[in-house]
């Protein structure tokens, strides 16, 4: 049963804005894109990056956000409601179904590694990591994998931090907790990379991050590309559908859309900018990949004069980003109880964020007692993947990028041309021809790619 008129709205477009931009700025931003954009050809890199940003991600984005307005109900609400309304099936909430149980697996591991940075936090700030060696910060790393009832701790802590702040509402809790977390943020990051770049390489760390080198561009970076810029912005998982249908008519969507996507990718080079020199500087290694918050980058705060002080600063702040992305997440699930279910907000939250966090213990225990179970290796494609990696894989890979194909089929080819244009409002001239060819067409298309690519095609094209 959908239940009308059941949800707040957001009391601005800033608070939306702060909001949205705070979904998508996430841990992966800290890591993964200055990581990629190294290995991948540096500056060229980033160009096709933000070609695959303004061609791509962005009008997927336009698109969920009108679908969330236009239904103003949950994720799967929206898509039923829209779709009937266009006069077509409501099995189109499957893109909604899709989003939300996508968004749910997402959060259970999601949250272990942010626990992972509150353990991290104390272990900064009292100068642990003075003098340690790249050894040594393995060991401290793996001490903590080790340690099943630590990481169930952390992963509660950030747990019950995201389900308070969803429990208390639209506007007394995810737009508060946004309204300080985020300037915060953003204070924070200018501070830690106006530190790196004092103390740091620039030289090496920008040329490393910056500098086109036009050779490594083949089919695969192309594909990466396109991939981070999906997955950053955050499209595909009914994140912005639900936050959508809060949105008020006095919003204009294209315009809110750049700037949460020019935002995130924003945070993402300045996050590069704040660790690659320090990594140049201290003679460590670039390309450590996901490991470089957890163990490479600990031997540099260890070395730098105030490392303790930096090092817990650094931590905090990737708790905050950890922290809005978590609550988007929690949010979808939340939504769709309220509405089908009349359950009351606070109860949704804390029975979802609960299941949540007992799915999450699989998760955990990944990492040491179930490290070597794969619950579905019997499958090639899943072959060697535990709990923790099949969680990641099957969301990113399968999901997500399913979802974000289906959100641009139905926006692009199911939603009338009156309609779309009413909620994008920017009439029927050029840029609306070309935000429909591009959602049409081009985003599909590319999305495809990357889906086929992340699941059968990486060996043939390789």
């Amino acid at each position: 049963m959908q239940v009308k008129g059941v949800h707040e709205h957001w009391s601005s477009r800033i608070a939306f804005l702060l909001a949205s931009i705070g979904a998508a700025v996430g841990l992966g931003n800290f890591w993964r894109f200055p990581y990629l954009a190294g290995v991948s050809g540096g500056g060229a890199f980033v160009i096709v990056y933000m070609l695959c940003v303004l061609a791509i991600a962005l009008p997927i984005l336009m698109a969920e956000l009108l679908i969330g307005r236009r239904g103003g109900l949950s994720a799967i609400g929206s898509t039923r409601k829209v779709a009937r309304d266009e006069g077509h099936s409501g099995a189109w909430s499957v893109i909604g179904w899709i989003g939300m149980v996508a968004s749910f697996l997402i959060l259970t591991f999601y949250s272990v590694i942010a626990g992972w940075i509150i353990a991290y936090i104390p272990v900064a700030a009292t100068g642990t990591f003075n003098g340690m060696s790249a050894e040594s910060s393995g060991v401290q790393f793996n001490r903590l994998m080790d340690n099943v009832l630590l990481q169930a701790l952390c992963h509660g802590v950030f747990m019950a931090m995201t389900v308070y702040i969803v429990a208390r509402g639209v506007r007394k809790g995810i737009e508060l907790a946004v309204e300080i977390l985020m300037p915060l943020f953003f204070f924070m990051l200018l501070g830690v990379v106006a530190f790196s770049l004092y103390i740091g390489d620039v030289g090496r760390g920008l040329e490393f991050l910056f500098r086109p080198d036009f050779s490594k561009i083949d089919l695969a970076v192309v594909l990466a590309a396109i991939g981070q810029a999906f997955f950053s912005i955050g499209v595909g998982a009914a994140i912005m559908i639900t936050y959508g249908a809060y949105l008020n008519k006095d919003t204009h969507i294209p315009r809110a859309s750049l700037i949460v996507g020019l935002s995130d990718t924003a945070v993402a080079i300045l996050a590069g900018i704040a660790i690659f020199p320090l990594v140049f500087a201290f003679g460590l290694d670039p390309a450590s990949g996901p490991g470089l918050i957890f163990v490479t980058l600990p031997v540099a705060f260890g070395q730098m004069p105030f490392g303790d002080i930096y090092a817990a600063s650094f931590f905090v702040l990737a708790l905050f980003a950890a922290l809005t992305s978590s609550i988007s997440l929690l949010e979808i699930f939340v939504s769709w109880a309220e509405e089908h279910h009349g359950w009351r907000r606070a109860s949704a939250a804390v029975w979802s964020g609960g299941f949540a966090w007992f799915i999450g213990l699989a998760n955990v225990l990944s990492t040491n007692v179930w490290k070597d179970f794969y619950p579905l290796g019997r499958f090639e494609v899943f072959a060697g993947k535990t709990f923790f990696d099949l969680f990641d894989y099957v969301t990113a890979n399968i999901m997500l990028p399913l979802g974000g194909v289906l959100v641009a089929v139905f926006a692009g080819w199911f939603m009338s041309r009156r309609s779309t244009c009413d909620e994008l409002g920017i009439g029927d001239g050029t840029l609306y021809r070309t935000w429909l060819f591009l959602v049409r067409y081009v985003a599909p298309i590319a999305i495809a790619a990357v889906l086929f690519y992340l699941t059968v095609g990486a060996d043939i094209i390789g």
